[in-house]
């Protein structure tokens, strides 16, 4: 009876084992398969570039659960293993899926907390990760945090939250058409109509263009009424120079070139950020 007894005991300790921690051996390790080979060297080049630039150490780990541990007591034993970041420096940080779970988490190490802070680590997971998740892309999300961090670690600023779209949001960008339309159109519209005339056609041509492009009659009056009354009062140039701000690329690249990943001996206090998709 002893003898069963132990069995059942030794059975409910090892079923709620704590999860293992995978061995240190390169930035990503995906336990779940979710990444494909180029992406996972992709992601890999990047952070090992950001590290030679840097010096700030970055690893992904993606793991099916770290059940019965919470992500934080999980993570928390991953980075006391691995010891990302340089000896004394602890400048090493963490992200962490929980596939399974549906969890996720970023672990700063103690250099890093005064510019990856808590609140930064929860911008980053729920404005660049989550949404991402929740819809199905886990690289997307993965390249969209890191690009995050690294951003930050960089003295980047992150860019600004995405708000909702307004109706008024519509209208702001149509102004600068509508306002380069009325200067180029009105001035040659008064010139062979008439002053009074090139105004009301002016007017009338741009509340329509107004009209189609916002599908709002406010916005299509305001902008005639506004149109008509520049040009009336004679406003209007022959020429109008313009400029184009454009954006930059991702920063995650491909390359075959792999080495073996160990930590510096960073460490770490439990700073970052959990997040849920």
């Amino acid at each position: 009876m002893a003898v069963v007894l132990a069995f059942f005991v030794l059975g409910g300790v090892c079923a709620h084992a704590a999860a293992v921690v995978p061995p240190l051996t390169s930035r990503v390790t995906d336990e779940t398969g979710t990444l494909t080979s180029d992406q996972k060297t992709g992601i890999e080049q990047t952070l090992k570039e950001f590290e030679a630039k840097k010096g700030a150490q970055i690893s992904v780990l993606v793991v099916p659960t770290t059940e019965p541990e919470t992500i934080e007591q999980y993570s928390m034993r991953v980075v006391e293993q691995w010891k990302l970041g340089r000896k004394n420096v602890d400048d090493g940080a963490l992200l962490i899926i929980a596939k399974n779970d549906r969890t996720l988490r970023i672990e700063v190490g103690y250099g890093l907390e005064g510019v990856l802070t808590d609140a930064t680590s929860n911008r980053i997971i729920n404005e660049a990760i989550v949404p991402r998740f929740r819809n199905g892309d886990f690289y997307g999300g993965i390249t969209a945090g890191l690009d995050g961090m690294m951003r930050v670690i960089s003295g980047e600023p992150l860019p600004p939250p995405q708000q909702r779209h307004r109706a008024s949001d519509g209208a702001g960008r149509l102004l600068p058409v509508l306002f380069l339309l009325t200067v180029m159109a009105g001035g040659l519209l008064r010139a062979m109509l008439g002053r009074l005339p090139g105004a009301v056609v002016t007017g009338g041509v741009v509340g329509a263009l107004a009209w189609i492009l916002s599908g709002a009659l406010f916005v299509a009056i305001a902008a005639g009424l506004m149109a008509l009354l520049f040009t009336l009062l004679g406003g209007g140039t022959r020429a109008v120079g313009g400029r184009f701000i454009g954006g930059s690329g991702g920063r995650f690249g491909r390359d075959s070139n792999r080495d073996i990943f160990r930590g510096g001996g960073g460490g770490f206090g439990g700073g970052g950020a959990s997040g849920r998709w």
